[in-house]
């Protein structure tokens, strides 16, 4: 059984037996022109995660489905990656829509070595990612020599567009539940210092998220030197997804607010164009510290999960909502909210850096709004 110890690098520390760590598998290359000198399945999976070190969420989403595919062969399997096969790869994916307790058991830790993998069964969409995340990987140790064959190149593609759809639309919370939240995070004690500091933080992230629109990578590496000032307007320049850059307009509103949490803090309240201090600072407080996206993921969550639990005695279903909502949904709470104001599309896909318009007309509601009114009125 491998032992997965933490470990601050790329990838967790997986100790395997040598029968295990892939020098010998069945799915080796053998001949032609190595491009990688890395002789095992975890260095060369560490391999394939550093070519996404300048992408963090990325990174983090690919290093899970990783941990997990290799955890699960050698241990469910008994065989290392580099040895599985088309009817292996159909076997997990069957145990991913129904992986078993000690695999989900909500009473390990989220970290460290013992950690549970799974907070439980995975959706279809889910499924979909994981499975196309470690397509790629195969992919890249095909043509890096290090395998000879990719065993899910030869899975069969289903499309999954009406569903995904259907997901990603459903990932918002309306004005009302938005509104219980901003109420949600003014209830938080402010007792003691440190208290202060994380209702200011709270407060000053979420506005940000929503307000920006902003993936939570972006929102963790925002710094005050990316604000400016053009024609009295604000904006904020960001560096998103695949490395594509745009500016964000940014509300008085919201620009009050960040004056604010800079006040707290002790901080001037113009930005200049020179200032490295993050938007978002270190749980410490600390203006050369930046706070991760990780950390930024882990407060949002736990502000949504404590906002269920106040609003489940008189709203069941919205308290469902949020303790599914994540840093994520923030961002299509925004882009739902500027739909359903009127906003133009165009607009709302600069602002949210879409490569195409398509992908930001899933947040046109008021159209089904109205067809739903329109016929269900007697």
């Amino acid at each position: 059984m491998p032992n997965l110890e933490p470990s601050d690098d790329s990838l967790p520390t997986i100790l395997l037996p040598q029968a295990l760590d892939g020098r010998l598998g069945s799915n080796r290359a053998r001949g032609g022109i190595r491009q990688i000198a890395a002789d095992t399945d975890v260095e060369t999976v560490r391999l394939w995660l550093a070519e996404y070190a300048d992408s963090p969420h990325t990174l983090r989403s690919y290093r899970k489905e990783a941990v997990r595919l290799l955890i699960w062969a050698t241990r469910v399997l008994g065989k290392p990656l580099s040895s599985l096969t088309r009817e292996d790869l159909l076997a997990y994916e069957a145990f991913l829509t129904n992986p078993s307790v000690e695999w989900a058991d909500p009473t390990l830790p989220r970290r460290g070595g013992g950690r549970r993998l799974f907070e439980g069964p995975l959706s279809p969409r889910s499924v979909r990612q994981a499975l196309g995340i470690l397509s790629g990987l195969f992919g890249y140790l095909v043509a890096a020599g290090y395998l000879a064959g990719n065993p899910l190149a030869l899975r069969r593609r289903r499309s999954g567009a009406k569903a995904s759809r259907r997901v990603a639309v459903e990932r918002y919370l309306d004005r009302e539940l938005w509104q219980y939240v901003l109420d949600f995070i003014e209830t938080l004690p402010q007792g003691t210092r440190r208290e202060c500091q994380h209702y200011e933080r709270v407060r000053w992230l979420f506005r940000l998220l929503y307000g920006a629109s902003l993936r939570v990578s972006e929102a963790a590496h925002a710094k005050t030197g990316d604000l400016s000032q053009r024609r009295g307007k604000w904006w904020l320049h960001v560096v998103g997804k695949g490395g594509s850059a745009g500016d964000v307009p940014l509300s008085d509103e919201l620009m009050a607010d960040w004056a604010r949490y800079r006040r707290f803090h002790g901080l001037l309240t113009i930005p200049t164009s020179l200032e490295t201090s993050p938007l978002v600072m270190s749980v410490a407080g600390r203006s050369d510290r930046f706070l991760t996206p990780t950390a930024i993921y882990l407060v949002v969550k736990e502000v949504f999960r404590r906002a269920a639990a106040a609003l489940e005695a008189v709203d069941l279903a919205g308290a469902a909502t949020l303790r599914r909502a994540s840093t994520h949904w923030l961002r299509h709470t925004s882009a739902t909210h500027q739909a359903d104001a009127g906003n133009d599309i165009r607009f709302i896909q600069k602002n949210l850096r879409h490569a195409s318009i398509e992908t930001t007309a899933i947040y046109l509601h008021a159209e089904d709004d109205q067809r739903h009114e329109t016929t269900t009125r007697r």
